[in-house]
């Protein structure tokens, strides 16, 4: 059935797919759901339509955007998957129609407040994962059939295609600009200290790896790097939190490995299923030693004045959030004059056409005397030869010659 003047249904999905395609540059989700429910509705003959997407935190699908029912989207609707009509086509994964609407049949009162008599859902679906629901309503007496179940499947297709793509692109505008805002803006001055940082990203943003350089109010210098496990701006997200925490806790303890006991107690309780790991390192003037400790991370390494470079020696404690029946403890590293100290994420070392050993042998090689500059310039020059394949952070600290102490 159509309306009088509208064109065929075959017609009105074509300007779908036509507008899916040509609406793929925006950024705003919102905007362009609401722009397909509109040819949704032309379509099926529907008075309202409304897409809710699954929030993988919560487990419930959320209003997104709507057409006639504009309220559900403003009052934020939120239907666990599973209960009333929504939740039953996300459960099954297969259409629903409904030919009463009311509070027997579906969870939302919106729906039969609005006058809607007639329903028909179907799930978006991204391979065999269901990221939400598609729905339609008719305020008339109007059953839908199997043809408009099938053509609002069609739909359905191609809107989680448009969904996905703007999602994942939104995510990684976010996960950039968090990235990038959460590294610090101005390396701190320390007298008798270079220091020099580099922080490198694949042209598709991993997120997770960050590095951090500052100072506290007794003066001493603090330098950590750290990666938590996962990609996208989860990653990013937790890697923030993380950060921030141990910035708060390095004002309660100048010892860095009660820093990160303190830290892996938060990230268990509030971040219980991720893994991160993570190097601090802090001295005081003139820097001719540092207290080191990781969790889980590789150890720092250092290079002489007249070389070769070397691991520091240190024991390797668990990951931030796993629980340890030992405390952490920390190191004393020797920052001789003219010596260099380079903190690095994993993503310098690892290549899946090589072990671990022999990357980190590789990295050892490649550090040579010179200025902290030099360090970085030197190890991403030899280490990335072939491209950044994951995220990268690196802090290099060289003591002055002539420094006091």
């Amino acid at each position: 059935m159509k309306r009088d003047g509208e064109a065929p249904a075959e017609d009105q999905l074509a300007n779908f797919r036509a507008v899916t395609d040509s609406q793929l540059g925006r950024l705003d989700v919102e905007d362009l759901l609401v722009e397909l429910l509109e040819r949704v509705r032309g379509i099926l003959d529907a008075d309202t339509a409304a897409v809710l997407l699954l929030d993988d935190d919560s487990g419930d699908l959320v209003a997104r955007a709507a057409c006639g029912i504009e309220e559900e989207v403003r009052q934020g609707v939120r239907v666990p998957v599973g209960v009333g009509f929504a939740g039953r086509v996300a459960r099954s994964g297969q259409p629903v129609r409904l030919e009463r609407v009311d509070s027997t049949t579906v969870a939302n009162p919106i729906l039969w407040e609005r006058g809607i008599r007639t329903m028909l859902g179907v799930p978006l679906l991204v391979g065999d994962d269901v990221i939400g629901v598609l729905h339609v309503g008719r305020l008339a007496d109007l059953p839908f059939s199997d043809p408009d179940a099938e053509l609002l499947q069609v739909v359905a297709e191609r809107l989680a295609g448009a969904v996905q793509a703007r999602q994942l692109a939104v995510e990684r505008v976010a996960t950039t600009l968090l990235e990038r805002s959460l590294l610090p803006g101005r390396l701190p001055t320390c007298p008798g200290l270079e220091l020099a940082t580099r922080y490198l990203t694949p042209e598709e943003p991993v997120g997770g790896d960050w590095y951090d350089v500052f100072t506290v109010p007794s003066g001493d210098l603090w330098v950590v790097t750290g990666d938590v496990a996962g990609h996208g701006l989860r990653a990013a997200v937790v890697m923030g939190r993380v950060r921030s925490a141990l910035r708060a806790y390095s004002l309660l303890s100048s010892d860095p490995a009660e820093v990160l006991e303190l830290t892996s107690r938060k990230v268990a309780h509030f971040e219980p299923e991720i893994m991160v790991t993570a190097v601090c390192a802090t001295a005081s003037f003139p820097y001719h030693r540092f207290r080191v400790a990781t969790a889980g991370h590789p150890p720092p390494l250092m290079v002489p004045a007249d070389g070769p470079a070397y691991f520091a020696e240190l024991p390797i404690g668990p990951p931030l959030g796993v629980a340890v029946k030992a405390p952490r403890c920390s190191a004393t590293v020797a920052m001789p004059e003219a010596a260099v100290m380079v903190l690095y994420t994993d993503g310098l070392v690892e290549r899946r056409s090589e072990s671990l050993d022999d990357g980190m042998e590789r990295l050892r090689r490649a550090l040579r005397p010179g200025t902290a500059e030099e360090a970085c310039r030197h190890l991403t020059r030899e280490m990335l030869d072939h491209g950044v394949h994951d995220d990268v952070a690196i802090v290099a600290v060289r003591r002055h010659e002539g420094t006091g102490g």
